[in-house]
């Protein structure tokens, strides 16, 4: 018997390198992954958040007047930027870091709406810097002497709490890199899987198309995914792409990380500033970074977008929409930056939350799962916080999910196979495996070489 499982095992195993050999050129999120099911079990890759109050409820309770944000240190704790010594106390009872500041969050407010008053500068960007109590304004390449100059000049009337620094590249969307969903607007990462209890969307970034943009799963559109119902874009930067079945289907919870791999998403909140998070894109796969700015606003040539997550995270041409998470918590979906994942830079976001107050839709996620229990898609939020007050070298994505369960893996290659389970970034056509494999992995090569010949002066 014992044997007679070792070789079920290693079955199992050979399927599941087959369907990582084939989701591994893509490295799509595996919200549009329709035909992939999560497995029965998920380890978790961490520990249990701490109980101490978070930087969001103190600040929250102790209002702006009194205080100027909130982070995670690097030894795991709240820090709580406060005015006076009398609320640093209040802080240090609740059982956070405080740290006295000169500027409150009003302060920093009011010199962030200043900004916004300025004539406004393409490739310009500015987020309050809540560790150094500054705000931060950022200009990339593209702006000119003149315009930092004048931008300069309005920095000074606000006050030395506002901080200038240029950035190497530029702040642009990213829109047409590599594949896995398509319309004629260009090319973007799907995000994560929400509904509105009738049907089933996919949540991605606004610019990457306006409401009635047609997705499709190939470049030869034939296989159609589904339409954008809801867009918007400058402002914010989310749409919503209905399926055409109606459906997600099964794996509506998984994000896709590549190599056959996904994290379970089980629910959705606000990040934090110092928290470690994670990114995954149809371009440049799974990358980390961490949180240093929210609220940012920033100036794309398309227009003018705020209340952004400001990253270290890198990201690149094609990665548009794709999910940011930690823990397995939805954060946002990434909206664009400046740099790239060989020379690093900033990645912006929009944040879940308030794409999906603002659609009326909720997130699927997977149900936290005890001892027997699988997973099952729900509305509800994770009871965990993603800012809680953790080491942020000790998060991790979230928990481990294979590209498809033991008991369904015997049917894989009958699936895969199967037109009517498309997903984004999966081209089925007739052939052997090994053909689809090398085609993926030519187009991809010659795409990403393309791009970054004809924009790498864009790009520096």
């Amino acid at each position: 018997m014992r044997h007679a499982r070792r070789r079920v095992v290693r079955r199992v195993t050979r399927l599941t390198a087959v369907a990582g050999l084939l989701l591994g050129g893509a490295m799509v999120t595996q919200a549009a992954m329709a035909d992939e099911t999560p497995g029965r079990s998920a380890v978790p890759l961490s520990a249990p958040p701490s109980a101490t109050a978070t930087g969001a409820d103190l600040v929250s309770r102790l209002g702006t007047a009194r205080t100027a944000g909130s982070w995670i240190g690097g030894d795991g704790r709240t820090v709580v930027a406060v005015t006076d010594e009398e609320t640093a106390a209040e802080v240090r009872r609740a059982g956070a870091e405080a740290k006295v500041v000169r500027h409150s969050m009003n302060e920093l407010k009011s010199a962030t709406a200043t900004l916004r008053g300025a004539p406004r500068v393409a490739g310009t960007a500015w987020a309050m810097d809540y560790r150094t109590n500054q705000v931060v304004v950022e200009a990339d390449s593209t702006v000119s002497a003149a315009d930092w100059s004048r931008m300069t000049k309005v920095a000074d009337g606000i006050g030395g709490f506002v901080r200038m620094q240029r950035t190497r590249g530029t702040f642009t969307t990213r829109l047409n890199g590599a594949q896995p969903i398509l319309s004629t607007g260009g090319r973007c990462s799907a995000g994560f899987n929400v509904t509105n209890g009738q049907s089933d969307f996919i949540l991605t970034a606004g610019h990457c198309g306006p409401a009635g943009s047609i997705w499709f799963a190939d470049n030869q559109g034939n296989q159609q995914l589904g339409k954008t119902v809801s867009s918007a874009f400058p402002g914010n930067d989310f749409s919503l792409v209905q399926y055409a079945s109606g459906h997600a289907g099964q794996g509506a919870d998984v994000v896709a990380i590549g190599g056959g791999k996904g994290v379970r998403i089980t629910g959705v909140g606000d990040a934090a500033v110092g928290q470690r998070v994670f990114r995954s894109g149809s371009t440049s796969g799974l990358h980390d970074g961490q949180v240093t700015g929210l609220n940012a606003t920033v100036n794309y040539p398309e227009g003018t977008v705020t209340g952004l997550i400001q990253t270290t995270v890198c990201a690149e041409p094609g990665d548009s929409g794709g999910p940011l998470f930690s823990e397995g918590i939805a954060l946002g979906v990434t909206s664009g930056g400046s740099g790239d994942c060989t020379t690093g830079g900033t990645t912006f976001f929009q944040p879940a939350t308030k794409a999906l107050s603002a659609l009326g839709v909720k997130l699927l996620v997977s149900a936290q799962q005890g001892a027997g229990q699988g997973a099952a898609p729900s509305g509800a939020p994770s009871s965990s916080a993603p800012h809680s007050a953790m080491a942020p070298g000790a998060v991790s994505p979230g928990s481990s999910a294979p590209v498809t369960s033991g008991t369904q893996a015997s049917t894989l290659l009958a699936r895969l196979a199967d037109p009517r389970n498309v997903g984004p970034g999966l081209l089925v056509i007739a052939g052997s495996l090994i053909a689809l494999v090398a085609t993926r992995w030519i187009r991809s090569e010659q795409d990403r070489k393309a791009y970054r010949e004809y924009y790498s002066a864009t790009w520096g």
